[in-house]
């Protein structure tokens, strides 16, 4: 084996341990793999924080080149107090969406016409949980407002359910600098607040993120990491 591919697996087998902060892991998010991120190492994890410490700035619209970058990172969780374990991404806009939307995925929705894609599904190092989140790159923002305003409804069709039975509560509306979107909060059938679900848009981008099983019943954390897609997304 030559120097440089030994090279390269050493720096393959860094990226799942360093997951987003790694630009050997963005690397492997291009091409829709596994990245895991540190999750027994608390200095890795310390890094991981003061690495996202200070995110940059979102412009006021989104730019081309929809990727894995405009997706939650994991420095995104660890300031929401909540600690990623690993990492599934994919950008051919194939993974299901939210709970209320069946076996939809963002290519389905959007006739497979949009000129990007990019989806990520989450799970955590502590408690049960997963966040799963899907974008689309319609290329105008009149397509992009159909769409935000068709992934809405199908939110919405979940708001109303017989007694008993897991729900979302009234949404939250949210406008930050890059963006805008509406935050449902997720109720449990014994009516406790359990994780929620987003759809928002920047320029010509939307996105859907659903946080299930939530490792997180702070409100707040919801709604942190609802700012944080939107500024992804703008970037």
């Amino acid at each position: 084996m030559s120097e440089n591919q030994t090279t390269r697996k050493k720096f393959a087998r860094r990226g799942r341990v360093a997951a987003a902060v790694s630009c050997v892991a963005a690397a492997l998010v291009a091409v829709g793999v596994s990245v895991q991120p540190a999750t027994a190492d608390g200095a890795a994890h310390a890094a991981h924080r003061s690495a996202y410490s200070a995110p940059a700035a979102a412009p006021a619209l989104a730019a081309p080149g929809l990727g894995s970058q405009n997706l939650l990172q994991s420095g995104d969780f660890f300031q929401q107090g909540l600690a990623p374990a690993a990492a599934t991404i994919g950008l051919a806009g194939k993974q299901a969406l939210s709970a209320c939307s069946g076996e939809e995925t963002m290519r389905v929705l959007t006739k497979g016409k949009a000129v990007g894609y990019a989806d990520v599904s989450w799970s955590f190092d502590t408690r049960a949980g997963l966040l799963t989140e899907s974008a689309a790159d319609s290329s105008t923002v009149a397509s992009a407002t159909s769409l935000e305003k068709q992934l809405n409804a199908l939110v919405g069709s979940c708001r109303k359910e017989p007694a008993g039975h897991w729900h979302y509560g009234a949404p939250q509306a949210l406008a930050v600098t890059g963006g805008e979107g509406h935050w449902y909060p997720a109720y449990s059938g014994d009516g406790v607040l359990s994780g929620g679900v987003a759809v928002i848009r920047s320029g010509h981008r939307s996105a859907i993120v659903e946080l299930t099983g939530a490792p997180s019943h702070d409100p707040a954390s919801l709604k942190g990491l609802v700012t944080a897609a939107i500024h992804r997304l703008a970037g």
